[in-house]
């Protein structure tokens, strides 16, 4: 089954031509990419956080096969749901663009995870994903994925979930980039905003799974994606993560949103 484009136009342009030309100028330029283990991206419109998603993976050195998790802003689907082709071939369309699904790279994260379901309903209508990967596409013209969407985990569901995917991707021919899709706090004043997200991008940066999972639930911070990035540093640290890099952080008021009522987006890589 072949996942259809479900924001085009709304948070990124939907005509195949403004989607690659402005791709790349997001992806362009910067110091020369490196590998990382995983990154945290965030996910809004581009007119918001593309600059700063582009900027994290203009450094990044992209393998063939990406997995990205992202949360469920729906509600819809499994609590931990892959997008799987089943016995035929599946793909992701965008606009000028159709991104495979690695079936095998699937196969062994549903072997690893019994908590995994072969879902689409989770996927159908979401952004998080989306939204990121004509970026990452630009950067990995050759680009194969895994897309997992996760509702609410317990911190022992996250730690079982994270060591699964390690295992999937220590087993899996050739490297995959874990990239993890969160905005950070949502609707408070700008100074606000800035406060409350230094207390979860300490953790983030200090790659720290535990630590951030535990401030965003102890401070009721509005990070959507803080699950994913969790999962995303357990298995970074179990696949010889050592250090994390926070790559910029900005506010929608930065973009011309109101001052009253911002979003927070972090970039972050996780490195050996």
């Amino acid at each position: 089954m072949n996942r259809q484009p479900a924001v085009a136009g709304t948070f990124y342009p939907r005509s195949a031509g403004a989607v690659a030309a402005e791709a790349a100028a997001l992806v362009a330029g910067g110091a020369p990419p490196s590998p990382a283990i995983a990154v945290v991206s965030p996910h809004a419109g581009w007119m918001y956080s593309g600059r700063l998603a582009g900027k994290l993976f203009a450094g990044v050195e992209v393998p063939e096969r990406v997995l990205v998790l992202c949360p469920n802003h729906t509600g819809r689907g499994e609590r931990a749901s892959v997008w799987s082709g089943g016995d035929m071939p599946a793909s992701w369309q965008l606009p000028g663009l159709e991104i495979p699904i690695d079936a095998p790279f699937v196969a062994s994260l549903l072997a690893e995870a019994p908590a995994l379901r072969a879902d689409c309903e989770a996927h159908e209508d979401e952004h998080a994903i989306e939204v990121l990967l004509p970026l990452i596409a630009a950067r990995q013209p050759k680009l194969r994925l895994a897309a997992i969407v996760l509702g609410g985990q317990s911190f022992k569901e996250c730690e079982a979930l994270g060591a699964a995917i390690a295992r999937a991707v220590a087993h899996a021919d050739g490297p995959t980039l874990i990239v993890a899709s969160s905005d950070m706090s949502h609707y408070l004043q700008d100074d606000e905003a800035r406060a409350v997200d230094a207390l979860a991008l300490a953790p983030l940066g200090a790659a720290d799974p535990r630590g951030l999972f535990d401030v965003v639930r102890a401070h009721g911070i509005t990070m959507c994606g803080y699950i994913p990035a969790t999962v995303a540093l357990i298995a970074a640290r179990a696949l010889g993560a050592t250090r994390a890099t926070v790559v910029g952080y900005a506010t929608s008021a930065e973009a011309g949103g109101d001052r009253g009522r911002v979003v927070g987006y972090a970039a972050v890589r996780v490195d050996a």
